[in-house]
């Protein structure tokens, strides 16, 4: 199970990552500046596997929440680094939740519960459908409206199980 932790803010810059290793990878991977407004910055190392979701093209300027292992080992460097795993784009449409999901379907922060209806997809990162039960597992979740209450309760649009 992956500890998600979050940063949102605005991409600064974007240029290749070295990741030491040369040949095949030169190009593949890249690092996204963010900062949050407030002074954060931070460093996102964006490799193939990297998941963007609605598989948006993310440039300078724009608006983007960027998920990583909280428990993963970082450099001890400023500005922080991270082994982005899940990137998405700020869309004033649609909410998006990653975290894992427990038996009754509900985030590990408490925050959010997701009731399943017959539209919503469920689906694997490649686009294909999934066809077992997504509690217990690393989800991403996009949805829009939910209730007030603790946790909040959504219908969600559409559910991404990262495998």
């Amino acid at each position: 199970m992956i500890n998600f932790y979050a940063f949102q803010g605005t991409v600064t810059m974007i240029s290749d990552f070295d990741t030491g290793q040369s040949g095949e990878g030169e190009g593949c991977y890249k690092l996204f500046s963010v900062e949050n407004g407030l002074g954060a910055v931070v460093n996102f190392v964006v490799s193939p596997t990297t998941y963007f979701v609605d598989h948006v093209m993310v440039e300078i300027g724009d608006r983007v929440t960027g998920y990583y292992d909280g428990n993963a080992p970082v450099p001890f460097i400023y500005p922080p680094q991270y082994q982005a795993i899940v990137m998405v784009k700020d869309n004033p449409v649609q909410n998006v939740k990653v975290s894992y999901f427990n038996n009754q379907l509900v985030s590990s922060d408490g925050q959010l519960q997701v009731n399943i209806s017959p539209f919503t997809q469920i689906v694997l990162t490649n686009g294909q459908f999934f066809s077992n039960s997504p509690a217990n597992r690393d989800l991403i979740v996009i949805y829009g409206p939910s209730t007030r209450s603790i946790p909040a309760q959504t219908t969600p649009y559409r559910i991404i199980v990262l495998c």
